[in-house]
């Protein structure tokens, strides 16, 4: 019986995310909500200024206002009025570009007064916990706003992302960045202990998901497994496996489906290089093979000089991005598995 009936709630869930796709696709978005920038840029706007992939700052336009770096002396005047990606000059001739403050680009220069998740967790959380257009998500906490971003702009342009912090200045700093950057309809920060007192009994079952980022994560876990919608799904991120493991355990009472994930990022450096003519491809090494001496420079040849040729090669970067967290996902339990009663009819198989 248990087993047909979560069968018949899975059917169901995928039936509500198909019809609430089809809802979206059918019905006109309203402008005022709709996450997208002007075509052009406007005093007081945010950009963000990119000088290389490195190297990138926000930056408030103003009217009379300059940016100063190693380029040149950039005018705000001469800004506004063009669109987002323009390329714009100093006075010594150097250039930048202003791009406009996606969720990755202000991931990458936010101010970080927490440790923030980055591009390859974020897209791991939003694809595991089912985020679409029209979802009420949970967060807590908000830290630096990172995750929150991304999460505000998947629920757009009809859901809603409800954040808490327990620090009053902190969480009044992450309402200050949304509302730059134009997800303030989006978002609403709570000042509030989720650890202490969970989360405010008016989304009781009405949460889609829910997002943890916690020290004790599972003093947390049974408020959020209250606010959850059946079959809705639960996400904790922690630094260590240790924390890890006591969520599972709490988790294992109401929830199903526990997976953990450790991502970890490996950049690849494409540029081009000099490669010997007599080596083809083999390898793609740069230079000559390994194990054969080096000519010295005035040294005679007999063989005269090994012409080379320019390559795109491809080369793992120097530095990777190491260990940031453990991404510890579960589903809330049917309801006949937590002893309940089912809500809906068996499926007879």
């Amino acid at each position: 019986m248990c087993y047909k009936f979560c069968i018949w709630q899975r059917i169901a869930h995928i039936g509500r995310v198909f019809n609430k796709y089809k809802l979206l696709r059918m019905l006109p978005i309203d402008a005022e909500k709709r996450i997208s920038f002007k075509r052009c840029i406007s005093d007081g706007d945010l950009v963000i200024v990119y000088e290389r992939h490195d190297n990138m700052k926000a930056v408030k336009v103003c009217e009379g206002s300059t940016l100063q770096n190693r380029f040149g002396v950039f005018k705000h005047s001469d800004w506004i009025g063009k669109p987002f990606g323009s390329k714009v000059l100093s006075n010594k001739g150097g250039f930048v570009y202003l791009l406009a403050p996606t969720p990755e680009l202000w991931t990458l220069v936010l101010s970080h007064r927490t440790q923030i998740l980055y591009i390859a967790d974020i897209s791991l959380v939003i694809m595991y916990l089912e985020i679409i257009p029209g979802c009420l998500v949970l967060e807590s906490g908000t830290g630096s706003g990172s995750l929150t971003t991304s999460l505000a702009r998947a629920v757009a342009p009809n859901g809603h992302v409800y954040t808490f912090d327990f620090h009053e200045q902190r969480a009044a700093s992450a309402r200050e960045d949304f509302e730059k950057i134009g997800l303030s309809s989006f978002v609403t920060v709570g000042v509030r202990d989720i650890q202490g007192e969970g989360f405010p009994d008016e989304f009781s079952g009405l949460a889609d998901s829910v997002f943890l980022d916690l020290p004790q994560p599972w003093l947390a876990i049974p408020s959020a497994g209250k606010m959850l919608k059946e079959d809705g799904v639960l996400c904790s991120f922690s630094p260590c496996i240790e924390q890890v493991q006591r969520s599972s355990e709490t988790l294992t009472s109401n929830f199903t489906d526990i997976r953990t994930f450790e991502v970890l990022l490996r950049t690849y450096e494409v540029r081009e290089g000099k490669m010997d003519c007599s080596q083809g491809n083999e390898g793609g090494f740069l230079g000559p093979r390994p194990g054969k001496r080096r000519q010295r420079s005035g040294e005679a040849s007999n063989e005269g000089e090994i012409p080379t040729s320019t390559t795109v090669m491809a080369r793992p970067a120097a530095e990777a991005r190491g260990h940031t967290g453990f991404l510890t996902f579960a589903r809330l339990k049917c309801l006949s598995l937590r002893g309940g009663t089912s809500p809906l009819p068996p499926l007879h198989l």
